[in-house]
């Protein structure tokens, strides 16, 4: 169900090199940029809103992310059964980096001595194996004040099953004044160290979420946050749950450029989002894709999120030579301060300013919209690693790779073609790379959306209320699985009903997921579902694992993993996006590419509806820049999007 915008909304997505604002009114949408202030992000956000208070502000943030990556936060505190202290330290016993001959874990939110042991034991079934003691519990609120504990994270085994312990142990440590996430309350599912490591993250991000939330809920009251699950829900919920925002912007990415994708008639998209510091691609089947567990820095982090793989490739991607004399792009960024050096501040070579060199940024044009790139630093940056010219071509080349691997991991290792989508390019940077890797990939068509540079933004303005809650099962499923399933479904459905209200939504629409597996297979596949019944979930478990690994055993045993209900608001409708312009308001200007070559250049605006431009060509708009190959063509539709196709 859609619903019209009912009244304005300003949606912001703070990046790590620019915070884009669209504001989205009756009349229409108005998107601006302002450099990001990464050691204090709501600078930029309540400085770019000015006085827009009056609108209702919907909000992707990095806050949860950076201060994870930062390792920024309190002294946590892990409480955990007996016998399973170095339970963050062990992690999977895997190893990483195969090769490696001293391979480094980064480590955990939580240190080896800030963990509290309990004795008390849950079993397999569910069953009490050693009662917890009202002693015991003051044991433990004593050793976290001793431990000096600002947070407090709790995970005992087998907890999921049944909490009562948890419980328990969680409101003696509220009373006492602590900060606390539960794993039943935050990640109620099996595997212990995924339970442990995404409950301590929670519990690490929660006093920066919340005083960062917070201070921009004061000036916006109703604030509304996008989460990694592709929706929004208000300040004290995320507040609650942090680690539900680690994807937070990119989710809102994919909304967007679907919901335009839709409106041009193009139902199978790859999303591409190529910012200042990353790069986040998700593949879109005609609806986005979901997961329930990524790595954030090495660290496991399970919660609902929108299927996207994300790689350290844009904008300020910083090129060097490694120690063996080969170019490196990335992962680490310029970011906003000092930027890439042609922003006027820094000094080191990145992608933008290898685009500037080649011509496909032009010094003339202001990047998002206030910056004017200098292109005389840009060629003393990229000096620094050879001839400028040829330098800026390796850079581009060597980034375009990377997000090409990107590209391959969500479409040709998940069982999909991407010839046969569409590539919406988005980001202030994506429509410079776009038709390159859509010729290494075999793309057909690729799609820039009318406001490229600020998409994620009309995504987060424009995204539902969402609420998702799961629950662990590890059943086999069988006709005697049907009881289980229906309480189980039954309790799931009733909690995310009630926190969708809790949160300000009213329901439109219940669907749902689970985590399923072959019967000895370490890991599952999260499959959509139309009923939580056994016969249901077998059936589209054999047809998801045929379709990602290309065969399906139908007569193994199945196992349900976990359970997941996704309560969601209206979707609303985004305002008519036709063109401004009725007819071209000037022929192209010609310009020289790196190399002599000539290409054309003019400004989004002067493109009528309908008005085709061949490449080579550039062209311009406040909030990002397209490139269009030799070779390539630039339809524009109807809503003033470019259609680019080969020639």
């Amino acid at each position: 169900m859609a619903e019209a915008l009912d009244g304005g909304v300003l949606g912001v997505d703070v990046g790590g090199t620019f915070t884009d604002f669209v504001a989205i009114e009756e009349t229409g949408i108005r998107t601006w940029k302002r450099l990001s202030t990464p050691s204090a992000p709501e600078e930029a956000v309540l400085a770019g809103a000015g006085s827009l208070t009056d609108q209702r502000l919907a909000h992707g943030s990095t806050v949860a992310t950076n201060a994870l990556l930062e390792r920024r936060g309190p002294r946590t505190v892990l409480v955990t059964t007996e016998g399973f202290r170095d339970l963050l330290v062990i992690r999977r016993q895997e190893r990483p980096s195969l090769y490696d001959l001293e391979p480094r874990r980064t480590p955990h939110v939580v240190a080896r001595g800030d963990v509290i042991t309990v004795q008390e034991r849950i079993g397999a079934g569910g069953e009490v194996v050693t009662p917890l003691d009202d002693a015991e519990v003051a044991r433990v609120v004593e050793e976290a004040r001793a431990l000096g504990a600002e947070a407090v994270a709790i995970c005992l085994l087998f907890a999921y099953l049944r909490p009562e312990h948890e419980a328990r142990l969680a409101g003696a440590l509220r009373d006492a004044g602590f900060p606390v996430s539960a794993s039943h309350e935050t990640l109620p599912e099996h595997r212990e160290y995924e339970r442990a490591s995404t409950t301590a993250i929670n519990a690490f991000l929660q006093p920066a979420a919340r005083r960062y939330l917070n201070g921009i809920n004061e000036r916006f009251p109703g604030l509304r946050v996008m989460h990694s699950a592709g929706g929004l829900t208000d300040a004290t919920t995320s507040g609650e749950r942090p680690v539900s925002m680690v994807t937070s912007g990119p989710a809102g990415g994919v909304l967007g450029a679907l919901a335009v994708a839709k409106a041009a008639g193009h139902e199978q998209v790859i999303t591409f989002d190529m910012g200042g510091t990353s790069t986040d691609v998700s593949l879109c089947p005609g609806e986005p894709r979901y997961r329930s567990a990524t790595e954030v820095d090495g660290l496991a982090v399970h919660t609902p999120m929108v299927d996207i793989v994300t790689v350290g490739a844009g904008g300020g991607s910083i090129a060097r030579l490694d120690w063996g004399g080969a170019l490196a792009v990335g992962p680490q960024s310029a970011g906003a301060d000092p930027g890439p050096a042609c922003y006027g501040r820094g000094e080191l070579p990145t992608v933008s300013d290898a685009n500037l060199v080649l011509g496909h940024l032009r010094p003339d044009a202001a990047l998002g919209g206030s910056v004017i790139p200098d292109l005389a630093r840009a060629h003393n940056a990229l000096a620094t690693l050879g001839d400028p010219e040829a330098s800026a071509a390796a850079v581009v080349d060597v980034a375009n790779a990377t997000m090409a691997r990107a590209l391959r991991r969500v479409s040709l290792e998940r069982g999909y073609d991407p010839a046969g989508f569409t590539l919406v390019a988005f980001g202030g940077a994506g429509p410079l790379h776009a038709c390159e890797l859509a010729t290494e990939l075999g793309i057909g068509q690729v799609l820039v959306p009318r406001h490229a540079g600020v998409l994620s933004a009309v995504g987060i303005a424009t995204a539902p209320e969402v609420i998702e809650r799961g629950q662990g099962l590890l059943i086999s499923l069988g006709p005697e699985a049907s009881a289980s399933i229906n309480n189980t479904a039954s309790a799931l459905e009733g909690q995310a009903k009630a926190d969708l209200q809790a949160a300000g939504g009213t329901l439109t629409a219940l669907t749902w997921a689970a985590d399923v597996r072959y019967q000895g297979q370490a890991h599952e596949l999260r499959v959509s579902i139309d009923l939580p019944a056994p016969d249901a979930i077998v059936t589209a478990f054999h047809a998801a694992h045929e379709r990602e690994y290309g065969f399906s055993t139908p007569e193994r045993p199945v196992e349900l993993v976990a359970l997941r209900c996704r309560a969601q608001g209206a979707t609303r409708t985004l305002p008519d996006l036709a063109a401004d312009t009725t007819e071209d308001t000037g022929a192209p200007e010609p310009i020289t590419l790196a190399g002599g070559v000539a290409a054309a250049q003019t400004s989004r605006a002067a493109l009528a509806v309908g008005s085709t431009l061949g490449g080579p060509a550039v062209i311009t708009q406040p909030d990002a820049t397209t490139f269009i190959p030799e070779g390539w063509q630039a339809t524009v539709d109807a809503s003033g999007n470019l259609l680019v196709t080969p020639r």
